[in-house]
């Protein structure tokens, strides 16, 4: 009979036993969209370096019972004066220690310092009008935050989930870490599944707003940027960008340092290191992390869908004012801007040129617009941190 008291007692303190206690069953539900993530990343290929950290996170954190995303809390009963209740994790999940890196906001500018190290702007310098179509896909960025001011949030929160529009994972992060702390899983969960889901999202809507000519139309070979252009860019750029919104500079300013440590000549160490090393570590932090904070308890609420959903607005607003532009600029130009590098204004580089490539590839075989798209998709990267720091200067 003591045996099976204790097997009882065993079975009791597992996690499939949890699932049957309280509103457990709703770590089930997030298991399987866990899955479901696994599935797209592992079979369907979605952005796998994104997603699939992201899903195994999610994975882990609704798992009942593990507490690895539990605070640490020897120290706050110590000072109380009581003793730590028999499962209470004393010194806190790993992940939690983890997802420190995206509240105190040091990941989001090493990320960004990878993607400088990773990037060549030449296409930015080759073609400034390009700085007009990443703004032009900043657009969607307002109108959600216009759009969470008329659902009741407040200034903060709406700014927060705005940020999403700009498909930028480390800018949301670091964003709401700064106006709603709260927000946070929900927003970062939002932007980086977006970001994600790109190849899905962008072509339709790019398809819908252009015609088959408009798509088929080759672009002129971009001229050569010289290599003392390249080295001045990042530092200009820096000081001029910092000086307007001194709110960026942790953003900015470490793009810039990537890309100077790329272009300089001298640093070629560390820009391997920086855009490979360095920036694949902070990725799979920051994709565990933020899986890791969408625990059921937390994360199934009716506020969650309407943050999602005005995020899929405001990504879809950015893809169609950026492709609007682009449109624009064809015209102004006799039809020598393809409109589809619009859509590329939005900040995942280079995610964004990639899928402007291929839609273009589709009417034209011989069409080669990814350099074209690269120039709006870096001009996106910074219109994205301008964004984040006006909103901080003004909400903070």
């Amino acid at each position: 009979m003591n045996f099976l008291q204790q097997l009882m007692e065993f079975f009791g303190n597992t996690g499939f036993a949890l699932f049957f206690q309280g509103d457990n069953w709703k770590f089930a539900i997030m298991i399987a969209v866990a899955c479901f993530l696994l599935y797209l990343a592992i079979v369907k290929k979605f952005e796998p370096l994104l997603l699939l950290p992201i899903a195994f996170g999610m994975l882990l954190a609704n798992l009942p019972g593990t507490g690895i995303m539990d605070e640490p809390v020897r120290e706050l009963f110590k000072i109380m004066g009581k003793e730590l209740p028999g499962k209470t994790t004393e010194n806190g999940g790993l992940l939690w220690y983890i997802y420190q890196g995206d509240v105190l906001g040091l990941f989001p500018p090493l990320i960004f310092m990878g993607v400088g190290a990773l990037t060549d702007f030449g296409p930015l310098i080759a073609n400034p009008k390009s700085l007009l179509l990443g703004a032009a896909a900043q657009f969607g960025i307002f109108a959600a935050f216009l759009g969470a001011l008329a659902l009741g949030f407040d200034p903060r929160e709406a700014a927060s989930i705005g940020i999403i529009g700009g498909a930028d994972g480390p800018t949301a992060i670091y964003t709401t870490t700064q106006l709603a702390p709260d927000l946070l899983a929900r927003v970062t969960v939002a932007a980086y599944s977006y970001m994600a889901l790109i190849p899905i999202i962008q072509p339709p809507i790019m398809k819908l707003l252009t015609t088959k000519k408009e798509r088929a139309i080759k672009m002129e070979q971009l001229r050569v940027v010289s290599k003392k252009e390249k080295i001045l860019f990042p530092i200009i750029t820096a000081i001029l960008v910092i000086l307007l919104v001194p709110d960026t500079a942790s953003l900015v300013g470490m793009l810039m340092l990537g890309n100077l440590l790329r272009e300089s000549g001298v640093t070629e160490k560390l820009a391997h290191h920086a855009s490979e090393a360095l920036m694949y570590s902070i990725s799979i932090f920051i994709g565990i992390s933020v899986g890791a904070t969408t625990q059921a308890d937390k994360f199934l609420k009716a506020e969650t869908l309407f943050i999602l959903l005005l995020g899929l607005i405001a990504f879809a607003i950015s893809t169609a004012t950026g492709v609007l532009f682009g449109k624009l600029m064809c015209k102004l130009t006799g039809g020598k801007v393809n409109p589809l590098i619009g859509a590329a204004g939005v900040s995942a580089v280079p995610m964004a040129a990639r899928v402007a490539q291929n839609v273009g590839k589709e009417e034209n075989p011989n069409n080669y617009l990814l350099m074209h798209a690269m120039g709006p998709n870096v001009a996106g990267v910074i219109g994205s941190a301008v964004a984040s720091g006006i909103f901080l200067q003004l909400l903070r």
